[in-house]
């Protein structure tokens, strides 16, 4: 069988940062991040406009920030609020699912879905590379894309229709031992390497921020971002096909300790910065 691309930690985006990281944070990012963040994905125009002092952004730079964003159609105004709209509503979506996945039981089908059309634009193809990593189907070789047929797709309307507009799709069981396959189409252990490191960032930060420790708020962002990207590059194998150990459940876990300190922190600091 062609060796296929596995998909791992070099790949961009994946690589998270240690704690109290520098990577700066523009004000389109801080309210991405932070309406990405609450559910729903609306906050008062007031707050979000306060968040961005958080990293220095000053009042008057996240209001820029906020009207391109609308423009843009990432965001819409929604009274005395906005709200997310767009890619970045449908990116939510992914993290939902990224943060509780919905499993079905695996039958040892795999899902197939082969490039029908030779002659495409540099455009389009990336377009296809997007929706086949947000459906969490790895590249086998050129053209042709799978995963085990363990995860419930509804949620995932947008990226379904690319890949349907591109690919025809079949399920199929290759010869291959599943687990075996699985470890060549994904870097398993790097992943869980990173997913530890990051349980143990989470876990530090957490410390901080219950402590009430108001300078932890930052470099929780920062972090929030990391943990977040990191479980959406989880391939949600079905368990059988997983490494002894592995860390997927409990960086969820975890990250929905640190995710509600994080909020009640910051809710906290808010109100302080209100009644100035």
């Amino acid at each position: 069988m062609t060796q296929p691309r596995k998909i791992g930690l070099d790949q961009p985006g994946q690589r998270p940062e240690p704690v109290g990281s520098t990577r700066p944070f523009s004000a389109r990012s801080v309210v991405a991040s932070t309406l990405l963040g609450v559910d729903p994905p609306r906050l008062p125009t007031r707050l979000l406009v306060r968040s961005g002092e958080l990293f220095g952004i000053s009042q008057g730079t996240t209001r820029v920030a906020l009207s391109r964003m609308v423009a843009a159609g990432e965001l819409v105004v929604d009274g005395d609020a906005h709200r997310l709209a767009g890619h970045l509503l449908e990116r939510q979506a992914r993290q939902q699912v990224s943060r509780a996945p919905a499993q079905g039981t695996w039958d040892g089908g795999w899902a197939l879905a082969v490039v029908t059309e030779s002659r495409r634009p540099v455009s389009t193809r990336a377009e296809l590379r997007r929706a086949m990593g947000a459906l969490r189907l790895a590249e086998l070789r050129e053209g042709v894309w799978l995963r085990p047929d363990n995860l419930d797709e509804r949620w995932a309307g947008p990226a379904r229709a690319v890949v349907d507009a591109q690919c025809r799709r079949f399920t199929a069981r290759p010869d291959d031992r599943p687990d075996a396959l699985a470890a060549r189409l994904w870097d398993l252990d790097g992943w869980a390497d990173q997913a530890r490191q990051l349980q143990g960032r989470l876990g530090r930060v957490v410390t901080r921020l219950e402590a009430g420790e108001t300078t932890a708020l930052g470099p929780g962002f920062v972090l929030s971002a990391d943990a977040l990207r990191h479980l959406q590059a989880d391939p949600l194998l079905p368990s059988v096909l997983l490494p002894s150990g592995w860390p997927g459940d409990a960086l969820r876990v975890d990250y929905d300790r640190y995710d509600r300190a994080f909020k009640q922190l910051w809710r906290d600091w808010f109100r302080r910065e209100a009644d100035h």
